[in-house]
C-alpha cells in the first residue's frame, strides 16, 4: 500500500514523536509498503508560541489537497494535531476518506502548564480532531482508558519499540571516578512539563546526570550548576553508552504518554525510577521488572538500585518496532477508490 503520514513533528526536531514515526516508516518499508511523509519541510513556517524550536507550517486545506493528490495515498494517517494535521483532516473529511490519528502528547496538560488554559477546553478541541478518524492510536492501555473518560470514541493501542542491538547491556561505558557513589540519570527534553526539578531537588547519594536540550536548559543549569553533570543531546551508540554507565534512569514526568527513554534505558539493563503516571505505569511494569514506580520519587530511586539488571533487560525485550508496526498497520483503513478508477485498473 501507499501510506501517507502527515506530521507536524519531523526533523530537525529530536523527540519521541519523530523517532517513533521514523522507525515505523522503516518497518512499514520492510513489510512492503510505500510510505510518504508530509512534514513542515517544504512549507513556509512560523515558530511555535512558547516553544520556538518547533516550526509550524503555514498551510491551507487547498495546499494540502494538492500535496495529497500528488501522492495518491491508499491509506492516510494524521500523526499530529498541528496545522498540517488539521489541514489533512479537512481534506479527508470533505472527500469522505477514512483516516487514523495518534495521541502522542498530552497537549491539554502542556498548555495548562505553559499558559493556564483549562484542560477541558483543550480536550474539547482535540476530541473534535480525533473523533473524526476511524481510530486514535494510543501508546498504552491506560492512555486509552483516560481518553475514553474524556469522550474520545476510538482509542486503539499502538505500542512502541526499541533497537535491542544498539541499546544493549554489552558495550563501552563512561569512566566514573571511584568512591562517588551511584549515578542517577535523566534523559529527555528539558522542558517544564518534564518535571525535572522534582528529580534535581532530591537528596540522593552519588551523582546526578542530565542529558538533553530544550527551553528549560538555561534555567536548570543556572539553578543546579556544578551539582549536576550535563550532557548535550545524544543519540545512537553514544546514548546507549550513557544509559549503560548509569545505575538508575530517573523519569519524573507526570505527563508523558509513553517515554521511549524508558525502554531504551531498560534495554541497556539500567532500571527506571518513575512516578505513577500514565506512561510508566504500563511501560515499566510491576515493581522490580523494569524498575520501580512510587509516588515518592526518592524512594523509587533508592529501590531501583536493587533491581536485577539482567531481569530489567529481559523485561525490555518485549518491546520491538516490528510488533508495534504491525499494530499500526492493522489500524489503517483503505481509502475507497472512485468506480471509474477501479474499472481502469
Amino acid at each position: 500500500m501507499r501510506i501517507v503520514i502527515v506530521t507536524d513533528a519531523w526533523e530537525p526536531q529530536v523527540n519521541g514523536v519523530v523517532r517513533t514515526l521514523k522507525m515505523t516508516t522503516h518497518e512499514l518499508g520492510l513489510l512492503g509498503h510505500e510510505v510518504h511523509i508530509v512534514s513542515p519541510q517544504g512549507w513556509p513556517s512560523l515558530p511555535c508560541p512558547t516553544y520556538p524550536d518547533i516550526r509550524l507550517a503555514a498551510v491551507t486545506p487547498r495546499g494540502m489537497a494538492r500535496r495529497l493528490d500528488a501522492l495518491q495515498p491508499d491509506c492516510l494517517h494524521i500523526a499530529t494535531e498541528g496545522p498540517l494535521g488539521w489541514a489533512a483532516r479537512a481534506v479527508a473529511r470533505r472527500r469522505g476518506w477514512p483516516f487514523t490519528t495518534a495521541y502522542h502528547s498530552r497537549f491539554p496538560e502542556y498548555l495548562q502548564l505553559r499558559t493556564g488554559i483549562p484542560v477541558n477546553w483543550s480536550h474539547a478541541l482535540l476530541r473534535r480532531f480525533h473523533n473524526s478518524g476511524v481510530a486514535t492510536l494510543v501508546p498504552t492501555p491506560h492512555m486509552g482508558e483516560e481518553l475514553r473518560r474524556h469522550g474520545y470514541r476510538h482509542p486503539v493501542h499502538w505500542s512502541r519499540g526499541v533497537n535491542l542491538e544498539m541499546f544493549s547491556p554489552h558495550g563501552p561505558v563512561l569512566a566514573r571516578p571511584a568512591g562517588r557513589g551511584p549515578v542517577f540519570l535523566y534523559v529527555g527534553r528539558l522542558a517544564v512539563e518534564k518535571n525535572i526539578d522534582a528529580f534535581l531537588r532530591l537528596a540522593l547519594p552519588g551523582e546526578k546526570w542530565v542529558a538533553g536540550a530544550g527551553p528549560e536548559a538555561a534555567r536548570l543549569r543556572r539553578t543546579y550548576g556544578d551539582a549536576v553533570r550535563w550532557f548535550d543531546v545524544l543519540s545512537g551508540p553514544d546514548l546507549a553508552q550513557l544509559y549503560r554507565s548509569a545505575d538508575v534512569m530517573v523519569f519524573p514526568s507526570e505527563t508523558d504518554t509513553f517515554g521511549l527513554v524508558l525502554i531504551e534505558s531498560m534495554a541497556c539493563g539500567t532500571p527506571v525510577a518513575a512516578l505513577p503516571a500514565t506512561g510508566p505505569i504500563d511501560v515499566v511494569g510491576p515493581s522490580g521488572e523494569g524498575g520501580v514506580i512510587d509516588t515518592d520519587l526518592k524512594a523509587a530511586c533508592l529501590a531501583a538500585l536493587r533491581c536485577d539488571r539482567t531481569r530489567v533487560r529481559a523485561f525490555a525485550e518485549r518491546y520491538t518496532w516490528a510488533a508495534a508496526t504491525r499494530q499500526f498497520e492493522q489500524a489503517l483503513r483503505p481509502i475507497p477508490r472512485p468506480a471509474a478508477l477501479l474499472a481502469a485498473t
